[in-house]
């Protein structure tokens, strides 16, 4: 049986191998930025990180090994982030404020080490991508418990920018103050939503009698509680690590399915990985006719192509009440039966992207 201190001694040894390998994984990742640049290939290629999480995860589970395929995605998306940063830095523009939940999602892909641009607005994230101000950009696309986020689907439909990746995002709520007890809480902070997603919670805690003050964003919130010892933040805990207020209680909210999506944006075409989603928008042609809609989709039907989401979105260039459509669908647009539709529909449809499908 071996002691603390004997154990201890085996790790730092192991701790010593583990940052010998990374650093030589780095000196051939940055062999393969020089070969991209050469190139203009794309950094970032979620069908590669894909295939190296999903065979790293196999190979421990096989061996018997204690990490989980949770536990290596953790794990190497970070090392990716560091690996994609020294390849070739690039900027990641994201719907702000700061300590948003957008800001932890691009952060959960890209990591800490990147150059990240908070923006005000979706449009002002499409602009700046549309600009080259940017390579990437993360805005939300849809929530379990709202719904679609209808400026995302509209900008997609005018914009040159590409779906290349999706990621969803369970939505925790934290409890975040720098006061010593509860009861020393006079304020509370944060969004309007967050109060009533977090009811239950504060009512247990007696803080439903505690004035509630509504902001901007749960980000903001955290700001205000940084500098406020007799109040709490209702914020993300990205916010409250940003703004070094200490998490007194996480996952307060009432309900714990809770989760968005969001989509990761660029100006490339991702290769085909085997697990892919494409996403496109169609105007019909004949949208007026009785059955227009059902002959597009049974098209899908005869290629046994499964939908996965069709959205509705009022056509604003259109005059009276025309409609167009959002899809998605499992499968990749270089496989031949996607390719044949979508050959066949070219007139009506505009194809947004193909990426690796998300897990929740």
């Amino acid at each position: 049986m071996k002691t603390l201190e004997e154990c201890r001694e085996i790790i730092d040894a192991l701790d010593n191998e583990v940052i010998q390998l990374l650093n030589r994984r780095m000196e051939v990742v940055r062999r393969v930025g020089e070969i991209k640049h050469q190139n203009n290939g794309a950094v970032y290629r979620p069908e590669r990180e894909k295939a190296i999480v999903d065979r790293l995860s196999k190979l421990s589970h096989d061996a018997g090994g204690l990490l989980n395929a949770q536990a290596i995605e953790a794990i190497f998306l970070e090392i990716f982030a560091v690996a994609r940063n020294l390849e070739l830095p690039e900027k990641i523009a994201y719907l702000g404020p700061e300590g948003s939940f957008t800001h932890q999602a691009a952060e959960s892909r890209f990591g800490a080490m990147s150059d990240y641009l908070s923006l005000g607005s979706i449009d002002a994230v499409f602009k700046t991508l549309e600009a080259s101000r940017a390579k990437f950009g993360v805005v939300p696309i849809e929530n379990s418990r709202d719904g679609v986020v209808g400026e995302t689907l509209d900008l997609l439909g005018k914009s040159s920018v590409k779906i290349v990746a999706e990621l969803y995002m369970p939505i925790h709520m934290a409890f975040a103050s720098k006061a010593e007890k509860v009861h020393h809480i006079k304020r509370i902070y944060s969004k309007d939503k967050g109060f009533g997603q977090c009811r239950e919670f504060l009512q247990e805690h007696g803080l439903d009698r505690v004035e509630h003050i509504p902001v901007e964003s749960t980000a903001k919130a955290a700001v205000l509680a940084s500098k406020d010892p007799e109040s709490a933040a209702i914020c993300s805990h990205i916010a409250a690590k940003l703004y070094g207020v200490p998490t007194l209680f996480e996952n307060i909210e009432d309900t714990h399915n809770n989760a968005t999506r969001f989509f990761i944006l660029s100006d490339f075409k991702n290769a085909p990985s085997g697990q892919d989603k494409t996403s496109i928008l169609v105007r019909l042609k004949d949208a007026q006719e009785s059955g227009a809609l059902f002959h597009f989709l049974e098209d899908f039907n005869k290629a046994r192509i499964n939908l996965s989401k069709i959205e509705s979105r009022p056509a604003r260039d259109n005059e009276g009440f025309g409609y167009w459509f959002f899809i998605d669908f499992f499968g990749h647009i270089d496989e031949e039966k996607v390719n044949e539709i979508m050959v066949k529909h070219t007139d009506e449809v505009t194809w947004l992207g193909s990426y690796v499908k998300g897990e929740l």
